[in-house]
This record gives structure tokens, sequence and C-alpha cells, in this order.
């Protein structure tokens, strides 16, 4: 990254709502990574701290009354976010609902930037749900990236005070957010010159 560069605003949209979940475990343990860096700084949008309206309006409609505050407390982070790390476990071969209406809530905030995953779960390690999510993303003109960090059987990864006990998942981390880094400012700086078109 050239001296001049600025740091790259990641937003870390993490999408389980599910009492009792793993997500601030591994959360946390991405955050570690991005800290480590001085080419992105990590805001973290956690659903369940910042949770969404759960119906969508009628297309064209207006949505009901105290949508907006709601939204106003994740809009503009998505929107100021130069990339993304969805942090997602797997359930039932898929994503988190909470997660779907985060994204289906917003647009242009996911335009022409770049997404990774980190996915977690039982002997998938959350993959089933990360494919499901490259499909989703593309529709709203978001570009992922390849590598992604998954955990299989989470639990048994993490000691009890949150340290993770897997070598290669740093390794992992480290290729998603070298691979986030470029696109990233790749795709910043064509936007600087030319607006994306949607």
């Amino acid at each position: 990254m050239p001296a001049t560069a600025e740091p790259l605003r990641v937003a870390v949209l993490v999408g389980s709502t599910r009492e009792g979940r793993f997500a601030p475990v591994v959360t946390r343990w991405l955050t570690g990574r991005l800290d480590q860096r001085d080419d992105l700084r990590a805001d973290v949008v956690d659903l369940t701290e910042t949770p969404l309206p759960t119906v969508l309006p009628a297309f064209g409609q207006q949505p009901p009354p105290g949508t907006e505050e709601q939204l106003a407390l994740v809009s503009p982070r998505l929107a100021a976010a130069d990339a993304f790390v969805l942090v997602t476990p797997e359930y039932n071969h898929s994503f988190p609902a909470a997660l779907k209406n985060a994204i289906d809530w917003h647009g242009e905030e996911w335009h022409g930037k770049p997404v990774g995953f980190v996915s977690y779960g039982g002997l998938s390690g959350g993959l089933r749900a990360v494919e499901q999510l490259r499909v989703v993303m593309a529709e709203v003109n978001a570009t992922t990236i390849r590598n992604t960090v998954s955990f299989h059987n989470a639990w048994s990864r993490f000691a009890e005070d949150g340290t993770c006990t897997d070598p290669a998942a740093d390794t992992a981390a480290k290729a998603l957010l070298d691979q986030l880094a470029w696109w990233g400012h790749a795709l910043r700086d064509a936007k600087s010159v030319r607006g994306y078109i949607a």
C-alpha cells in the first residue's frame, strides 16, 4: 500500500442473533487480525446490538414509523465502508435470517465494494452459508473475495479465553485480508475516477 493511501474502512457485519451464540468469539478473533494491519480499519456492526426491522415495506411504499431510527444505526456505517467482512454461522445449510434481512434493507451501500467471509459451524464450517451468500452479494452488485476463513467444529478451535488454537486460521485470515485490501483499494480508486453504475 502506498504510504499516502488512506486505510480502508471495513464493516464487519455479525450475522448471528441467536441466544448463546458463538459469533462474539469469532468476531473478536477477526478484529484482532484487522487491528494488526495499517491498511484496514474495522467497524463491527453486530445485528444483536443494532437490530433492524424484519418486515420490508411493499415495493415503492414508505417503511412504517420507527424504521428510519433503526436503520440510522446501521445504514450510514455500511455506506461509509469501503469493504465488508460477513461473519456468519451456518443454520440448516444456510445463513441466518438476520443477515439476509440486513442485506435486503440496503442497496447502494453494497455497490462496487468487496465482501469477504468468515464462517463457522460444525463439519462444514459454515461453507454452505458462504456459497449461498456469494450469490446474494452478486445480486446487490458487490464483489466477493475468493479466499475465506472457515472454522470447522468451531467450538474446538478456541480456548476458553477466546484464543484461537488453530494456527492455520491466521494464515487463512492473512490471505483473505490481503485480497480484501487489494480489491478494496482497486474499487475505491476506480469509483473516485468513474461512478459505479448498478
